[in-house]
């Protein structure tokens, strides 16, 4: 089954063709990504579509790709094929992705948030292959989830399913998604820096001098990236405040597992990169707190497709949707 698809981010948008056998996939062309800012929306979506024909054109003479699986930030209107002003994305206001993308390239086209285009790729290809009831989360710049319920993407009666960085784990805290002390707050890229940020001026003002923020210049620099290389180093203060992400992220893995009695929990982007700093700690809170038959059956995992899910995630929503037979816009 060859397939096409398109990636659709705050920095850059990428189109590919792939070809899906089984529970392998392989990317046989992906076009020079184009920085999303150098672009209006219409201007980026037709330079995607002649990136597809470029990569079409490259098939041999008697393939055809079957259609194309489209993954962008939320919010968006997926049955509708529409982008709904993502924060990520400014001046992707309504905009008819789906629409434009099959009008020129003639292929049939889905529209599918990000963060279920990556639970659709870990369940196809990744971490959950063969697993009927699977939540991915992407703890990355922000903190969404995919569901994938019963062997079928869940979204929800409008499509919001699956939003649980908003769900708000303390009353204080760093902020995420709009909300103080929220799942976002304390376990995305954002998250983490306002903790760093927190904990080092603590250490400043008690007139220490961490090797992770010296001064109070160097407060400002701190970001989820360093924090994580400074922990894999050893560095104490570090290594806290991924801890404390841990915690919060035991605390947030407990709700969904006695909510929604999943096979797996897929993990993306940091926790897959700092995975012994983080999993301990919300190893511990899941003992204490989940329901132990339903923890019993759950397997916590880091994303097996992490570095390379935004094309895969794209190929994985085409592919999903020809399979299920579900009309495209």
């Amino acid at each position: 089954m060859y397939l096409a698809g398109v990636d659709i981010g705050g920095t850059k948008c990428a189109a590919c063709i792939g070809r899906a056998d089984g529970e392998q996939v392989e990317v046989l062309c992906r076009a020079v990504p184009r920085a999303t800012r150098e672009y209006t929306p219409a201007g980026m979506l037709e330079a995607l579509a002649g990136d597809l024909r470029d990569c079409l054109a490259a098939l041999p003479a008697w393939e055809r790709a079957e259609g194309i699986g489209i993954s962008c930030g939320g919010p968006l209107d997926s049955r509708a094929g529409i982008v709904l002003s993502p924060p990520n994305l400014p001046g992707w206001d309504a905009v008819p992705a789906a629409k434009i993308l099959s009008e020129r390239t003639g292929l049939p086209a889905w529209l599918c948030n990000d963060a279920n285009a990556g639970a659709l790729a870990e369940w196809q290809y990744g971490a959950g292959r063969g697993c009927r009831d699977l939540v991915f989360l992407t703890f990355g710049t922000g903190l969404g989830a995919g569901l994938i319920l019963g062997g079928r993407l869940y979204e929800g009666a409008s499509g919001m399913a699956g939003e649980l960085g908003h769900i708000r784990l303390e009353t204080h805290g760093p902020v995420g998604y709009g909300k103080a002390g929220s799942f976002e707050g304390f376990c995305s890229g954002g998250g983490i820096a306002q903790l760093a940020r927190a904990f080092a001026l603590e250490e400043l003002q008690a007139g220490r001098s961490p090797a992770l923020c010296p001064d109070m210049a160097a407060l400002a620099a701190l970001d989820a990236r360093r924090v994580g290389e400074a922990a894999a180093a050893g560095d104490p203060l570090a290594r806290k405040i991924l801890r404390e992400a841990g915690t919060q992220l035991g605390r947030g893995l407990s709700i969904i597992i006695d909510m929604i009695n999943p096979k797996k929990i897929v993990i993306g982007s940091i926790f897959a990169r700092c995975y012994n700093e983080i999993w301990p700690a919300a190893r511990e809170v899941l003992e204490r707190e989940a329901l132990p038959a339903a923890r019993a059956v759950c397997e916590v995992l880091p994303s097996a497709l992490s570095e390379s899910v935004g094309d895969i995630a794209a190929l994985s929503v085409a592919r999903y949707h020809i399979e299920t037979a579900e009309e495209p816009v």
